[in-house]
């Protein structure tokens, strides 16, 4: 699969569920944040931007700026802690319990390696959004999309060059600040390939926004 980072955000404020610490919420007896970083444990860094209370050793922690500034400034800061080498990354919302390691491949087989003009995975049927053909192009990022054809963007994998690109576009576009910025506006403008989960199991891309969701996501696991 290729060396790869991770960079999970857990910071937001889960408004809908009373403002807990949603990604410390457990299911099937672990955190979810836990279990976001156990799928990407072969990742190399593993960046958690958000509370860092008892996070596996290893795993890199920041915050956003400001604190609860959203996932566009989450991403700059765990952006900003990857090695400068460092080409694709796994962009993941730490409310994802369901994720697991063969989904992040899944993903990332989907994903030329930097400089190629050909997917990994040169077969695949699965098309561009916004060009309705699989071919040979180049793609900034691959993502999970739900059966409704939502894109899952916090579920996915993409080229380092790329967002950063569309972070400095973003920033300068809101005189400098990343604060609120939604993230479509980061991905504006990029070739993503959307993938539809073909995978034993439930879907990865599960969120978890309201109580009945990690009950939900608990009947899975068990």
């Amino acid at each position: 699969m290729g060396t790869y980072a991770a960079v999970v955000l857990a910071g937001g404020a889960a408004r809908r569920m009373g403002g807990v610490d949603k990604p410390a919420l457990p299911v099937g007896g672990r955190s979810m944040r836990d279990r976001v970083l156990a799928a990407v444990d072969d990742a190399a860094p593993r960046v958690l931007v958000g509370p860092g209370d008892g996070v596996a050793d290893g795993v890199r922690v920041t915050r956003e700026d400001p604190p609860g500034g959203g996932p566009v400034a989450a991403t700059a800061a765990g952006l900003a802690l990857l090695d400068p080498d460092t080409t694709l990354v796994a962009l993941l919302a730490a409310d994802l319990p369901l994720l697991t390691r063969a989904a992040i491949g899944d993903l990332l087989t989907h994903l030329a390696p930097a400089g190629s003009s050909s997917p990994v995975n040169p077969g695949s049927t699965t098309p561009l959004a916004g060009t309705g053909t699989a071919g040979p192009e180049s793609v900034d990022g691959v993502c999970f999309v739900d059966a409704d054809g939502r894109r899952q963007s916090l579920c996915g994998v993409w080229r380092v060059a790329a967002l950063r690109t569309g972070l400095a576009r973003l920033a300068a576009e809101r005189g400098g600040s990343l604060a609120g910025a939604p993230v479509r506006g980061l991905l504006a403008g990029l070739a993503v390939r959307e993938v539809p989960w073909a995978g034993d199991g439930p879907p990865p891309w599960f969120d978890c926004d309201t109580d009945e969701d990690v009950r939900r996501a608990e009947e899975w696991v068990r």
